[in-house]
């Protein structure tokens, strides 16, 4: 390791500012770290590590794409002002450029966390803005798929068209392209971000809830005094409901409470052949 690059190294670990600020605060100061450290103090850069300790829980949620990719971003911040600032919007915009321009549609946070984008790490540049906005700042999560075109989605309380406090999409196969398919998968959307569906079907759930729900509920009847010989139909009828309420095709459309969202769709079917293949709702909470 050569001399400069330890003392980047120290200097990072002093101020939690990015290698090249504490690489040029170096230069600038024929390596004296000491007023290295003031150099980066007065520029604010310092501030960051003091920072990254502090509970993010608001922040925005963005949504990217090209002809190639999905990308969806989850950045937290301290607060919701933050968050809605021009500022922080724009870098949420920054990031999700640098995530597409590495075409990589299996990317993953971690990666894009060490990578590159205009010269710059992208983790180097998330303490600078730290720095920067006052508050902490943290990539959440980062989503990545390939994207061919039947794919759709909705954003609730957004901030700017494709940045938001709450995302969901659906990724599905139709017979045509249309109009009419995207408005109707944009509804669907809109019913995910409603009733937070948590699979798409019943054989999707995790058996161990399944199981879980049927001990909880037979308990519950049998407490209640009813007769041994209808408790596995009570039991039944409680499943069921339990199934409507968090399977997207089993719950009471929000926009049709006479049908089920597998109703909905075998409607449409009949004009135009559509199937959910995944679903996911993304929120900051």
């Amino acid at each position: 390791m050569s001399d400069l690059t330890k003392l980047i190294k120290d200097l990072r670990n002093k101020t939690g500012a990015g290698f090249l600020d504490c690489k040029n605060a170096l230069i600038d100061n024929n390596n004296d770290i000491e007023k290295a450290v003031e150099q980066l103090r007065k520029k604010g850069l310092a501030k960051a590590a003091k920072k990254i300790s502090r509970e993010a829980t608001e922040g925005a949620i963005g949504i990217f794409s090209n002809d190639n990719q999905v990308v969806i971003l989850k950045m937290n911040s301290e607060t919701d002002f933050a968050a809605k600032s021009e500022t922080f919007l724009n870098y949420v915009d920054y990031l999700g450029e640098a995530a597409l321009s590495l075409n990589n549609i299996n990317l993953t946070k971690d990666e894009f966390l060490k990578s590159n984008y205009k010269d710059t790490n992208i983790k180097d540049s998330i303490n600078a803005m730290i720095a920067k906005i006052g508050e902490n700042l943290i990539l959440n999560d980062l989503i990545s798929f390939s994207n061919d075109n039947y794919f759709n989605y909705y954003i609730h309380n957004s901030y700017k068209a494709n940045i938001g406090k709450i995302i969901s999409y659906i990724r599905y196969n139709a017979s045509e392209k249309n109009n009419n398919v995207d408005n109707f998968s944009k509804n669907l959307c809109m019913h995910i971000a409603a009733m937070k569906p948590e699979s798409l079907d019943i054989e999707d759930l995790d058996s161990n809830i399944v199981e879980k729900e049927k001990i909880i509920q037979k308990d519950l009847i049998q407490s209640s005094g009813k007769p041994s010989e209808i408790i596995d139909k009570i039991l039944d009828g409680k499943m069921k409901k339990f199934y409507s309420e968090i399977t997207l095709l089993n719950q009471t459309y929000i926009l049709d409470q006479e049908k089920s969202v597998k109703n909905i769709i075998e409607d449409f079917s009949k004009e135009t052949e559509f199937k959910i293949l995944s679903f996911d709702l993304i929120s900051l909470n």
